[in-house]
């Protein structure tokens, strides 16, 4: 099934859509100077320093000869110790002492599927939404906690009440289309009545597949394939509200939330993601931790480039690949534009420590 059932978060256009990963290919790397890499002088490298130390938090707490992934892309916990003393020592507002960090500590290298291909970059973020504690005339769409056991209910059904009375609610949004993008991402803050934040993170769902709405969409002709994104879906079911309705509940699929505390989001590898800076990949081949330099195209403005330095923590079912990757865009409606428009081929180095052997 789609969706990042596995991690926090969703790939929404992959999700909306229906898209279903392909076999995996081999990942190829060849080494490379950082002189080769288009971009990488222009990046502001300190912005992901947070990110790294984020990484480096959770392989410090590994023993030294623990491996970090089956492939030994990344060597062994011991192995980052030095990359990630150092990075300790790096200011990041100074992306020049950051770019020198990251040329010393790393060797860089293209990396190609067994078909010699590139990759491809969507985009993910943190929905935001409006709620309360109590329901009333505004606020009467609920979001559940998840229940004990097996929940045999459909999307239709437990909108319908089927849940209710059981003390599940954790709260209430003041819009339904809020209430079901909330599901597709799988994580999101809610802005409270009473001026507090709530973080919500994926707590499980219930017994019933997934079905991407976008994909319906297109097979009644209503959108053409290249024209769904989160923005027209939405935009749809505003314009269609009974329609719309029904179109919701034919993903019969239902997810329920925890509350979280602390930084956040989580990414699936257990450190808060930083926007801009984290991205979910296939950790079957590029294991969290792992920097990667990220070439494609602005969302908004495909004649730009987006290039960015970035680290894998985060991953998704719709995720699937050596070269597959969701750029984690953060919150609020810019974040929701950016990663509900990018779908674009995209070029991917992985940086490794240069004590390592060559893969």
């Amino acid at each position: 099934m789609p969706g990042r059932f596995a991690g926090p978060l969703f790939s929404a256009i992959l999700l909306l859509l229906g898209a279903c990963a392909a076999p995996s290919p081999k990942l190829q790397l060849t080494g490379v100077e950082f002189a080769d890499i288009s971009g990488w002088s222009d990046d502001a490298a300190g912005a992901a320093i947070p990110a790294l130390l984020k990484s480096c938090a959770r392989i410090g707490g590994l023993a030294p000869e623990a491996a970090l992934d089956a492939a030994k892309l990344m060597g062994r916990a011991g192995d980052w110790r030095g990359p990630c003393d150092a990075a300790r020592r790096v200011k990041a507002a100074d992306s020049v002492s950051a770019r020198r960090f990251f040329e010393t500590e790393f060797r860089p290298f293209r990396a190609r599927d067994a078909a010699g291909g590139a990759g491809f970059a969507t985009g993910y973020y943190e929905a935001e939404l409006r709620g309360a504690r109590k329901p009333d005339a505004r606020y009467r769409f609920p979001i559940y906690r998840k229940p004990a056991g097996a929940v045999p209910h459909d999307r239709a059904a437990i909108e319908a009440g089927a849940l209710a009375g059981r003390g599940l609610e954790i709260l209430w949004v003041d819009d339904a289309r809020d209430a079901f993008f909330l599901h597709v991402q799988g994580s999101g803050r809610v802005a409270m009545n009473d001026g507090t934040v709530v973080r919500l993170g994926f707590a499980g769902r219930n017994d019933h597949a997934y079905t991407a709405i976008g994909r319906i969409l297109v097979e009644r002709g209503i959108m053409a394939r290249e024209d769904v994104t989160m923005k027209t879906i939405r935009d749809w079911i505003a314009a269609h509200p009974e329609d719309g309705a029904a179109l919701m509940r034919e993903n019969r699929s239902y997810i329920f939330f925890r509350e979280l505390t602390g930084a956040g989001p989580l990414g699936a590898e257990g450190v808060a993601l930083t926007p801009e800076r984290s991205v979910a990949v296939d950790p079957a081949h590029l294991p969290f931790g792992l920097p990667l330099f990220l070439a494609t195209r602005d969302p908004l403005d495909p004649t730009r480039p987006l290039r960015r330095l970035v680290v894998a923590q985060d991953q998704g079912s719709a995720i699937k690949g050596p070269l597959r990757i969701d750029l984690f865009f953060g919150a609020g409606p810019e974040a929701a534009a950016r990663a509900g428009a990018l779908k674009h081929p995209a070029e991917l180095f992985v940086l490794r420590p240069r004590r390592l052997a060559p893969p």
